[in-house]
């Protein structure tokens, strides 16, 4: 059986969007414009909502998601949701730590390496970290962890990522049918109210609507590579 389709290491953005992905994003874009701002404007809103993040639980597994390394370094961010996870963690909340993340851009190693790297640091067993090294973009990161979650029988997760990021991976992560609860890593910069903070905000309320622009589409069409690769 064919596999849904992967973005290779070090992806292009065109190589990123897949089967349908361009006329996905065209149709995001065309609905934002013909509707006056309003489907982006409503994303907006769950974007700020989604902020706060649900409440700690007892889970089989943290997952952290990636992001892009810096000249092979963490960024601020990636470490940020990282220290969250470790947090966790040691709280005793989940077993094992999943990290997340292909190697993207101009890296010599893969985000999951790195992030490994930083978690064995600060004292986390290595026995205690799993990692997912394939993936280019989020959605990729918790289709891949959702292999193996079914594989060892694991079902719950406790997903760490930026505030302003847990909007789109919750809405991702549910439409991969995950069962996540969604732990905002609060120092992550930006610093809430700035000017980059907004940018941020508004830049996850339009790649959400594309989130949802693209299920409806590969519904619609009734595409059943396109749909693999989402749900």
């Amino acid at each position: 059986m064919a596999q849904p389709y992967h973005a290779p290491p070090r992806a292009s953005f065109l190589q990123k969007l897949g089967p349908g992905g361009a006329a996905s994003l065209g149709l995001a874009v065309l609905t934002v414009l013909g509707f006056a701002g309003l489907p982006w404007l409503f994303r907006f809103r769950q974007v700020l909502r989604g902020i706060h993040g649900d409440e700690s639980a007892f889970a089989d597994a943290i997952l952290v998601l990636g992001r892009r390394l810096e000249q092979d370094r963490i960024t601020r961010v990636f470490e940020a949701r990282l220290a969250h996870a470790e947090a966790l963690w040691r709280r005793g909340l989940a077993p094992r730590i999943f990290v997340a993340g292909g190697t993207t851009g101009t890296a010599r190693r893969s985000e999951a390496a790195a992030g490994r790297d930083w978690l064995v640091a600060q004292g986390v067993p290595e026995e205690a970290l799993h990692l997912e090294d394939r993936s280019q973009h989020t959605l990729e990161n918790l289709f891949n962890v959702r292999a193996e979650m079914r594989t060892s029988g694991w079902r719950t997760l406790l997903m760490v990522s930026d505030p302003l990021h847990l909007a789109r991976a919750k809405a991702t992560a549910e439409g991969l049918d995950l069962d996540v609860r969604c732990i905002p890593a609060a120092d992550a910069p930006p610093i809430r109210g700035s000017l980059a903070w907004w940018r941020r905000a508004a830049q996850e309320a339009f790649l959400l609507h594309w989130y949802h622009t693209g299920m409806v589409y590969s519904r619609l069409i009734k595409s059943k590579s396109q749909l693999e690769r989402v749900t």
